[in-house]
Parts: structure tokens; sequence; C-alpha cells
């Protein structure tokens, strides 16, 4: 009899422990004479790394309907081939089927040539797509994978155009769509030139990317 793994279910309902904490908070600011921050609105955050083995992704969990935290548990790293994976902000449902219909035309791909698609392919089907739709697809990518040429990165805007880096970032807001987030940068900045080259450790690339 196969076995079964039980997972444990998310935490239903709402947490209130954000709300005791801003009180408290709160308080505590106005004994000492201060004002809260301003609350700001952000939207996805997703950030690529390349070391000398390969590409870190990182991106949140959070999927919102304007105010509203929809989902705590977005999984936003969407499968491209074996060895290419995307990271998707913006409209969730323009990610999910962008990085799908592109999987599956990779495939295609794959199987008629009989070898593991290169990461400049993804990335050419991703910006011929969208500069199709003149950003009316909501999607901002990050796609990095390995292949016979090496690890790559790529940041692909809604509108179809893209870059080629060694490290970069992605903040989506409904307003405007940030890149290169400046603290993300500074951190990259930190690390000596040489570090950028063979000997880049993916423990300093973990580090960057959380």
């Amino acid at each position: 009899m196969a076995a079964v793994s039980v997972y444990a279910p998310p935490v239903g309902g709402f947490s209130f422990d954000n709300c005791r904490r801003n009180a408290v908070l709160e308080a505590d600011f106005a004994k000492r004479g201060y004002k809260l921050p301003k609350a700001r609105k952000t939207g996805t955050t997703i950030a690529g790394v390349v070391y000398k083995d390969g590409i870190v992704l990182g991106a949140d969990t959070r999927a919102t309907e304007g105010m509203v935290v929809a989902d705590k548990n977005c999984s936003k790293i969407h499968f491209i081939s074996p060895n290419i994976y995307c990271c998707g902000a913006g409209t969730a449902a323009d990610t999910d089927m962008t990085t799908q219909l592109i999987s599956s035309n990779l495939e295609l791909h794959s199987l008629s040539t009989g070898r593991l698609p290169r990461v400049v392919t993804a990335n050419r089907m991703l910006k011929q797509m969208l500069f199709r739709y003149q950003g009316y697809i909501g999607a901002a990518l990050v796609l990095g994978g390995v292949d016979v040429t090496g690890p790559h990165l790529y940041s692909i805007y809604p509108h179809g155009s893209t870059d080629k880096l060694p490290y970069v970032t992605m903040v989506h807001c409904e307003e405007e769509l940030l890149t290169e987030n400046l603290f993300f940068i500074r951190q990259a900045e930190v690390v000596s030139e040489e570090a950028w080259g063979p000997s880049f450790a993916i423990s300093l690339a973990v580090f960057l990317v959380a």
C-alpha cells in the first residue's frame, strides 16, 4: 500500500499578532514623543544572482488584491524546463499563463532538437510574446538557468525589453515597475570585483538574495 504524506494545512482565519504588536509599538512611540512612519504599500519583490555553479532565484510569497492580502503562500518561482526557472511579478494570472505557455513551447522545442533548451531561447520566446501584446500582459520576470554555455540571468519587462545581468531585482507595484532595488545593489557592491568571478560562492549568492 502506498504511503501518503500528510502536510500540515495552512493556518486559517485571521492572525492578529501583528495588530497587537503594532498597538504596543504605537503606545511606546507615543510615550517617547515620536510619530509612527507612514505605512507604505509594496508589491512583489523578485531577485536573482549568478554564482560560479549556477543561479540563485528568490521571491516573496504574498499575493494581494488591492489592500487585501489574498494569499500568504503564493508560489512565484515558475518551472520553465528542468534547467530553467523564472520568477514572476505583476498580475498573477498573467505570470502563471505566460510561464506555462513558454514551458510548453520549450518542451516541444526540446523534443524536436533532442537537447535541453538554452536560457537564451526561453528569453527570446518570452520577450517576443510580451512585445506582441505591448504591455497588456502584466508580467515582469526574472529568468535564470544553466545550459551548455553556463549560467545566465535575464530581467524581462512587461513590454518585452530584456537585460542580461550578473544580479537583478524587480519590485512590482500597481503604480509602477521599479528595477534594481538600491538596497540589493548596495549589498552586491560590497562584494569585491574578484568575488564576482569564478570563485563566487553559493552561500554569498543566497545571502544577497535573502
